[in-house]
Protein backbone atom coordinates (compact mmCIF):
# COMPACT_ATOMS: atom_id res chain seq x y z
CA UNK A 1 0.00 0.00 0.00
CA UNK A 2 1.09 3.77 -0.51
CA UNK A 3 1.02 5.90 2.66
CA UNK A 4 0.59 9.32 2.42
CA UNK A 5 1.89 11.80 5.58
CA UNK A 6 1.47 15.40 6.11
CA UNK A 7 2.79 16.91 9.05
CA UNK A 8 1.94 20.45 11.24
CA UNK A 9 5.05 21.92 9.83
CA UNK A 10 3.88 21.38 6.28
CA UNK A 11 6.08 18.68 5.03
CA UNK A 12 4.25 15.89 3.19
CA UNK A 13 5.77 13.14 2.71
CA UNK A 14 4.42 9.26 0.90
CA UNK A 15 6.05 5.66 1.35
CA UNK A 16 4.78 2.41 1.39
CA UNK A 17 2.59 0.99 4.70
CA UNK A 18 1.92 -2.70 6.03
CA UNK A 19 -0.55 -4.01 8.22
CA UNK A 20 -4.15 -3.07 7.80
CA UNK A 21 -4.14 -0.05 6.74
CA UNK A 22 -6.28 3.24 7.34
CA UNK A 23 -5.94 6.62 8.79
CA UNK A 24 -4.31 7.34 12.02
CA UNK A 25 -2.86 10.75 13.57
CA UNK A 26 -0.65 11.58 16.36
CA UNK A 27 2.92 12.79 17.80
CA UNK A 28 6.14 12.00 16.44
CA UNK A 29 9.07 11.07 18.59
CA UNK A 30 12.10 9.16 17.66
CA UNK A 31 13.72 5.97 19.32
CA UNK A 32 16.68 5.66 19.30
CA UNK A 33 17.56 2.16 20.78
CA UNK A 34 19.15 -0.60 17.89
CA UNK A 35 17.29 -3.71 19.91
CA UNK A 36 13.50 -4.53 21.66
CA UNK A 37 11.38 -2.99 18.77
CA UNK A 38 8.48 -5.26 19.82
CA UNK A 39 8.76 -4.37 23.21
CA UNK A 40 8.64 -0.68 22.31
CA UNK A 41 5.52 -1.15 19.93
CA UNK A 42 3.61 -3.06 22.65
CA UNK A 43 4.69 -0.21 25.59
CA UNK A 44 1.13 1.54 26.38
CA UNK A 45 2.76 4.67 27.21
CA UNK A 46 3.49 5.35 23.34
CA UNK A 47 -0.69 5.56 22.90
CA UNK A 48 -1.29 8.27 20.92
CA UNK A 49 2.45 8.47 18.66
CA UNK A 50 3.89 7.68 16.06
CA UNK A 51 7.54 5.88 16.51
CA UNK A 52 10.02 6.38 14.55
CA UNK A 53 12.83 4.18 14.66
CA UNK A 54 16.44 5.14 14.37
CA UNK A 55 17.62 1.64 13.78
CA UNK A 56 17.48 1.22 10.06
CA UNK A 57 16.53 -2.79 10.02
CA UNK A 58 12.82 -3.67 11.78
CA UNK A 59 10.91 -6.90 11.91
CA UNK A 60 13.96 -9.19 11.77
CA UNK A 61 13.59 -11.18 15.25
CA UNK A 62 9.46 -11.35 14.35
CA UNK A 63 7.44 -11.44 17.52
CA UNK A 64 6.52 -13.33 19.80
CA UNK A 65 4.05 -13.67 23.40
CA UNK A 66 6.66 -13.24 26.30
CA UNK A 67 8.32 -10.30 24.64
CA UNK A 68 5.12 -8.24 24.88
CA UNK A 69 5.24 -5.10 27.47
CA UNK A 70 1.23 -5.18 26.95
CA UNK A 71 -1.99 -6.97 25.31
CA UNK A 72 -1.39 -4.89 21.82
CA UNK A 73 -0.36 -2.41 20.07
CA UNK A 74 -0.71 1.22 21.96
CA UNK A 75 0.77 3.36 19.55
CA UNK A 76 -0.90 5.32 16.60
CA UNK A 77 2.12 3.57 14.54
CA UNK A 78 5.19 3.12 13.18
CA UNK A 79 8.16 4.65 10.92
CA UNK A 80 10.65 2.23 9.82
CA UNK A 81 13.49 2.71 7.51
CA UNK A 82 13.32 -0.83 6.01
CA UNK A 83 10.80 -3.32 6.58
CA UNK A 84 11.47 -6.92 7.28
CA UNK A 85 8.88 -9.58 6.92
CA UNK A 86 10.51 -12.39 7.31
CA UNK A 87 11.67 -12.93 10.68
CA UNK A 88 14.52 -15.20 11.57
CA UNK A 89 14.52 -15.62 14.57
CA UNK A 90 13.78 -19.56 16.66
CA UNK A 91 11.54 -17.53 19.11
CA UNK A 92 9.54 -16.22 16.44
CA UNK A 93 5.93 -16.63 16.67
CA UNK A 94 4.44 -14.81 14.07
CA UNK A 95 5.79 -11.62 11.58
CA UNK A 96 5.65 -8.10 12.16
CA UNK A 97 3.19 -7.50 9.43
CA UNK A 98 0.75 -10.39 11.14
CA UNK A 99 1.03 -8.59 14.27
CA UNK A 100 -0.24 -5.24 12.92
CA UNK A 101 -3.14 -7.05 11.12
CA UNK A 102 -3.65 -8.43 14.45
CA UNK A 103 -3.89 -5.51 15.85
CA UNK A 104 -5.66 -3.31 12.88
CA UNK A 105 -3.05 -1.10 12.81
CA UNK A 106 -0.09 0.18 9.99
CA UNK A 107 3.01 0.75 10.01
CA UNK A 108 4.99 3.01 7.32
CA UNK A 109 8.31 2.06 5.36
CA UNK A 110 10.51 2.96 2.42
CA UNK A 111 11.05 6.48 4.67
CA UNK A 112 13.85 8.55 5.25
CA UNK A 113 13.83 7.79 9.14
CA UNK A 114 16.99 9.61 9.86
CA UNK A 115 15.48 12.88 8.01
CA UNK A 116 12.27 12.83 10.08
CA UNK A 117 14.92 12.19 13.36
CA UNK A 118 16.85 15.38 12.56
CA UNK A 119 13.64 17.18 11.94
CA UNK A 120 12.30 16.68 15.34
CA UNK A 121 15.92 17.23 17.06
CA UNK A 122 16.03 20.84 15.45
CA UNK A 123 12.29 21.73 15.75
CA UNK A 124 10.57 19.81 18.43
CA UNK A 125 7.54 16.91 19.09
CA UNK A 126 5.51 17.11 15.82
CA UNK A 127 2.44 16.19 15.28
CA UNK A 128 1.38 14.18 11.81
CA UNK A 129 -2.02 12.25 9.94
CA UNK A 130 -1.18 9.13 8.47
CA UNK A 131 -3.46 7.70 6.20
CA UNK A 132 -3.37 5.01 3.26
CA UNK A 133 -6.75 6.02 1.81
CA UNK A 134 -6.37 9.94 1.81
CA UNK A 135 -3.31 10.87 -0.85
CA UNK A 136 -4.82 14.77 -1.43
CA UNK A 137 -2.17 17.10 1.01
CA UNK A 138 -5.04 19.80 1.47
CA UNK A 139 -7.70 16.72 2.94
CA UNK A 140 -4.80 15.42 5.12
CA UNK A 141 -4.09 18.57 5.95
CA UNK A 142 -7.79 19.62 7.19
CA UNK A 143 -7.72 16.38 8.59
CA UNK A 144 -4.60 17.15 11.16
CA UNK A 145 -6.01 20.12 12.09
CA UNK A 146 -9.43 18.83 13.53
CA UNK A 147 -7.68 15.84 15.49
CA UNK A 148 -7.13 16.47 18.77
CA UNK A 149 -3.70 16.98 20.53
CA UNK A 150 -2.11 14.81 22.70
CA UNK A 151 -2.49 17.26 26.06
CA UNK A 152 -6.11 17.00 24.72
CA UNK A 153 -6.59 13.34 25.23
CA UNK A 154 -6.51 10.93 28.47
CA UNK A 155 -4.81 8.45 26.99
CA UNK A 156 -4.47 6.88 30.28
CA UNK A 157 -7.92 5.91 30.94
CA UNK A 158 -7.60 4.13 27.70
CA UNK A 159 -4.92 2.18 28.55
CA UNK A 160 -5.40 1.12 31.83
CA UNK A 161 -6.66 -2.06 33.35
CA UNK A 162 -10.79 -1.97 33.90
CA UNK A 163 -10.40 -4.14 37.19
CA UNK A 164 -8.12 -5.19 39.55
CA UNK A 165 -5.69 -8.28 39.13
CA UNK A 166 -2.67 -9.56 40.51
CA UNK A 167 0.53 -10.43 38.82
CA UNK A 168 2.55 -13.30 39.93
CA UNK A 169 5.45 -14.24 37.21
CA UNK A 170 8.78 -12.99 37.76
CA UNK A 171 11.68 -12.15 35.31
CA UNK A 172 11.91 -13.71 31.85
CA UNK A 173 14.70 -17.01 32.52
CA UNK A 174 16.31 -17.63 29.30
CA UNK A 175 17.74 -20.99 29.96
CA UNK A 176 14.14 -22.51 31.42
CA UNK A 177 12.14 -20.33 28.53
CA UNK A 178 9.42 -19.28 30.95
CA UNK A 179 9.23 -16.34 33.67
CA UNK A 180 10.28 -17.36 37.22
CA UNK A 181 7.94 -17.80 40.18
CA UNK A 182 9.90 -16.40 42.44
CA UNK A 183 9.03 -16.83 46.79
CA UNK A 184 7.24 -14.37 48.70
CA UNK A 185 8.97 -11.58 50.70
CA UNK A 186 6.05 -11.23 52.59
CA UNK A 187 5.57 -7.58 51.88
CA UNK A 188 2.78 -6.73 49.39
CA UNK A 189 1.80 -3.65 47.56
CA UNK A 190 -0.61 -2.51 45.33
CA UNK A 191 0.20 -1.23 41.33
CA UNK A 192 -1.49 1.86 39.93
CA UNK A 193 -1.79 1.00 36.21
CA UNK A 194 -1.53 4.53 34.29
CA UNK A 195 -0.52 2.02 31.36
CA UNK A 196 2.25 -0.43 33.17
CA UNK A 197 4.59 -2.31 31.09
CA UNK A 198 4.32 -6.28 32.30
CA UNK A 199 8.41 -6.40 32.78
CA UNK A 200 8.55 -3.51 35.10
CA UNK A 201 5.30 -5.96 36.88
CA UNK A 202 7.42 -8.98 36.91
CA UNK A 203 10.69 -7.03 38.29
CA UNK A 204 8.42 -6.27 41.43
CA UNK A 205 7.83 -9.85 41.51
CA UNK A 206 11.03 -10.45 41.40
CA UNK A 207 11.55 -9.61 44.79
CA UNK A 208 9.26 -11.15 45.83
CA UNK A 209 6.39 -9.00 46.49
CA UNK A 210 2.60 -9.97 46.56
CA UNK A 211 1.44 -7.69 43.28
CA UNK A 212 -1.91 -6.49 42.72
CA UNK A 213 -2.67 -4.18 40.04
CA UNK A 214 -5.50 -1.29 40.38
CA UNK A 215 -6.72 0.88 37.21
CA UNK A 216 -5.94 4.26 37.42
CA UNK A 217 -8.91 5.49 39.65
CA UNK A 218 -8.55 3.40 42.38
CA UNK A 219 -9.07 6.18 45.25
CA UNK A 220 -6.23 6.98 47.84
CA UNK A 221 -8.82 6.10 50.43
CA UNK A 222 -9.17 2.66 49.70
CA UNK A 223 -5.35 2.05 48.90
CA UNK A 224 -4.49 3.75 53.06
CA UNK A 225 -7.59 1.62 54.24
CA UNK A 226 -5.95 -1.37 52.88
CA UNK A 227 -2.63 -0.05 54.15
CA UNK A 228 -3.75 0.55 57.62
CA UNK A 229 -5.27 -3.10 57.35
CA UNK A 230 -1.88 -4.69 56.67
CA UNK A 231 -3.23 -5.65 52.92
CA UNK A 232 -0.73 -3.97 51.84
CA UNK A 233 2.63 -2.05 52.68
CA UNK A 234 3.02 0.33 49.88
CA UNK A 235 1.86 1.36 46.73
CA UNK A 236 3.73 1.69 43.08
CA UNK A 237 3.05 4.42 40.15
CA UNK A 238 3.68 3.32 37.48
CA UNK A 239 4.43 4.17 33.40
CA UNK A 240 1.68 5.59 31.01
CA UNK A 241 1.07 8.30 27.98
CA UNK A 242 0.01 11.56 27.86
CA UNK A 243 0.21 14.74 29.49
CA UNK A 244 1.15 14.23 33.02
CA UNK A 245 -1.01 17.58 34.42
CA UNK A 246 -4.45 17.05 32.92
CA UNK A 247 -4.66 13.43 35.36
CA UNK A 248 -5.89 16.25 37.86
CA UNK A 249 -8.30 13.44 39.71
CA UNK A 250 -5.40 10.81 40.05
CA UNK A 251 -2.60 14.06 40.94
CA UNK A 252 -5.42 14.83 44.12
CA UNK A 253 -5.45 10.91 44.94
CA UNK A 254 -1.97 10.77 44.87
CA UNK A 255 -1.52 13.83 47.10
CA UNK A 256 -3.64 11.92 49.85
CA UNK A 257 -1.23 8.70 50.01
CA UNK A 258 1.58 11.03 49.81
CA UNK A 259 0.20 13.40 53.25
CA UNK A 260 -0.99 9.39 54.53
CA UNK A 261 2.50 8.76 54.42
CA UNK A 262 2.49 5.65 52.38
CA UNK A 263 5.64 4.50 50.91
CA UNK A 264 5.49 4.90 47.62
CA UNK A 265 7.77 4.73 44.56
CA UNK A 266 7.33 5.98 40.85
CA UNK A 267 8.44 5.60 37.70
CA UNK A 268 7.83 7.92 34.69
CA UNK A 269 4.39 9.47 34.41
CA UNK A 270 4.38 7.93 38.18
CA UNK A 271 7.21 9.96 38.65
CA UNK A 272 5.77 13.30 36.98
CA UNK A 273 2.66 12.56 38.75
CA UNK A 274 4.15 13.05 42.50
CA UNK A 275 6.03 16.38 41.44
CA UNK A 276 3.10 17.24 40.48
CA UNK A 277 1.01 16.26 43.81
CA UNK A 278 3.81 17.73 45.46
CA UNK A 279 3.14 21.35 43.77
CA UNK A 280 5.91 21.31 41.09
CA UNK A 281 4.24 21.13 37.90
CA UNK A 282 5.67 19.07 34.94
CA UNK A 283 7.16 20.62 31.91
CA UNK A 284 7.28 19.37 28.03
CA UNK A 285 10.69 18.99 26.78
CA UNK A 286 11.27 19.59 23.11
CA UNK A 287 11.19 15.96 21.55
CA UNK A 288 11.23 13.81 24.78
CA UNK A 289 13.82 10.87 25.89
CA UNK A 290 13.36 7.59 23.98
CA UNK A 291 15.98 5.01 23.78
CA UNK A 292 17.85 2.28 25.33
CA UNK A 293 21.05 3.66 25.26
CA UNK A 294 20.71 7.33 27.35
CA UNK A 295 23.80 7.51 30.21
CA UNK A 296 21.86 8.33 33.50
CA UNK A 297 24.08 9.24 36.95
CA UNK A 298 23.48 8.18 40.02
CA UNK A 299 24.42 11.21 42.16
CA UNK A 300 25.12 9.18 45.14
CA UNK A 301 27.47 6.69 43.80
CA UNK A 302 28.62 8.76 40.78
CA UNK A 303 28.24 6.11 38.77
CA UNK A 304 27.22 5.98 35.47
CA UNK A 305 23.72 4.12 34.10
CA UNK A 306 22.96 3.28 30.61
CA UNK A 307 18.99 3.20 30.45
CA UNK A 308 16.06 2.80 28.55
CA UNK A 309 13.82 6.47 28.49
CA UNK A 310 10.41 7.14 27.24
CA UNK A 311 8.91 10.49 27.94
CA UNK A 312 8.26 13.82 26.79
CA UNK A 313 7.83 15.48 29.94
CA UNK A 314 9.94 16.12 32.93
CA UNK A 315 9.94 17.67 36.60
CA UNK A 316 11.12 20.83 37.26
CA UNK A 317 14.65 22.02 38.66
CA UNK A 318 12.80 23.93 41.56
CA UNK A 319 11.42 20.83 42.92
CA UNK A 320 15.04 20.42 44.60
CA UNK A 321 13.16 22.83 47.59
CA UNK A 322 11.56 19.19 48.37
CA UNK A 323 14.02 16.30 47.09
CA UNK A 324 17.06 15.37 46.64
CA UNK A 325 18.00 14.68 43.39
CA UNK A 326 19.51 11.13 43.14
CA UNK A 327 19.89 11.13 39.39
CA UNK A 328 20.53 13.21 36.24
CA UNK A 329 20.53 12.54 32.59
CA UNK A 330 24.06 12.76 31.19
CA UNK A 331 22.89 14.02 27.45
CA UNK A 332 20.71 16.98 28.43
CA UNK A 333 21.30 17.23 32.41
CA UNK A 334 17.76 17.03 33.01
CA UNK A 335 16.34 15.55 36.69
CA UNK A 336 15.87 11.62 36.69
CA UNK A 337 15.59 10.46 39.85
CA UNK A 338 14.67 12.03 42.89
CA UNK A 339 14.05 11.06 46.73
CA UNK A 340 11.52 13.15 48.79
CA UNK A 341 12.79 14.33 51.95
CA UNK A 342 10.11 14.28 54.45
CA UNK A 343 7.83 11.15 53.08
CA UNK A 344 8.82 7.36 52.73
CA UNK A 345 8.69 8.83 48.65
CA UNK A 346 10.93 8.47 45.69
CA UNK A 347 10.39 8.54 41.90
CA UNK A 348 13.02 7.96 38.72
CA UNK A 349 11.94 8.86 35.30
CA UNK A 350 13.71 6.29 33.12
CA UNK A 351 12.77 2.43 33.27
CA UNK A 352 14.93 0.22 35.47
CA UNK A 353 13.34 -2.74 34.22
CA UNK A 354 14.84 -1.88 30.56
CA UNK A 355 13.36 -5.29 29.08
CA UNK A 356 14.70 -6.07 26.73
CA UNK A 357 17.63 -4.14 28.04
CA UNK A 358 19.70 -2.62 29.64
CA UNK A 359 19.59 -3.92 33.63
CA UNK A 360 22.16 -1.48 35.46
CA UNK A 361 19.64 0.24 36.77
CA UNK A 362 17.59 -2.41 38.46
CA UNK A 363 19.02 -2.13 41.78
CA UNK A 364 16.38 0.95 42.19
CA UNK A 365 13.77 -2.14 42.83
CA UNK A 366 15.71 -3.49 45.79
CA UNK A 367 15.67 0.88 47.45
CA UNK A 368 11.92 0.11 46.74
CA UNK A 369 11.66 -2.68 49.19
CA UNK A 370 13.84 -1.23 51.50
CA UNK A 371 11.38 1.66 51.93
CA UNK A 372 9.01 -0.86 52.33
Amino acid sequence: MNAYIYIENGIYLQAKAFGKGGSAFGELVFNTSATGYEEIISDPSYAGQFIIFTMPEIGIVGINENDKESSKIHASGIFVRNFNNEPSNFRSQMSLEDYFLQNGKFGVYDIDTRFLTKMLRDQGSLRAFVSTQISDKAALKKALSESARIEEINYVSIVSTKAPYKHTSGRWDAARGSYAQPASCGKKIAVIDYGVKRNILNELCDLGLGVEVFPHDVTAESLIAKLKEGQIDGVFLSNGPGEPRMLKEEIVQIKKMVEARVPIFGICLGHQLLSNAMGYETYKLKFGQHGANHPVQNLRTKSIEITAQNHNYNVPETIAQICEITHRNLFDGTIEGVRYKDYPVFSVQHHPEASAGPTESKYIFKEFLEIL
